[in-house]
């Protein structure tokens, strides 16, 4: 299966102290989704987003979008200079 690529990357915090992902698809934002503990209404969406595309019916700029939302609201957003 081929990754639905998305730009700019959209970076947060690990589950490894000091390390930062910069995420730029699809399926690794879905993973990411995948291992946070705290599961609000914008990671619902978040995670709506990803099956969307799945499906045909969302684009990655979509996730990029839900999943940046999502990331802020579980404290885990980073900025790019980081």
């Amino acid at each position: 299966m081929a990754l639905h690529w998305f730009h700019p990357p959209v970076n947060i915090e690990t589950d490894r102290p000091g390390l930062t992902y910069g995420c730029n698809n699809v399926e690794g934002a879905a993973a990411e989704l995948m291992k946070w503990a705290k599961r609000g209404p914008k990671w619902k969406k978040a995670v709506k987003a990803c099956m969307a595309v799945h499906e045909g019916e969302g684009t990655a700029d979509d996730v990029r979008k839900a999943f940046e939302v999502a990331a802020k609201e579980e404290g885990l957003l980073r900025s790019s200079s980081n």
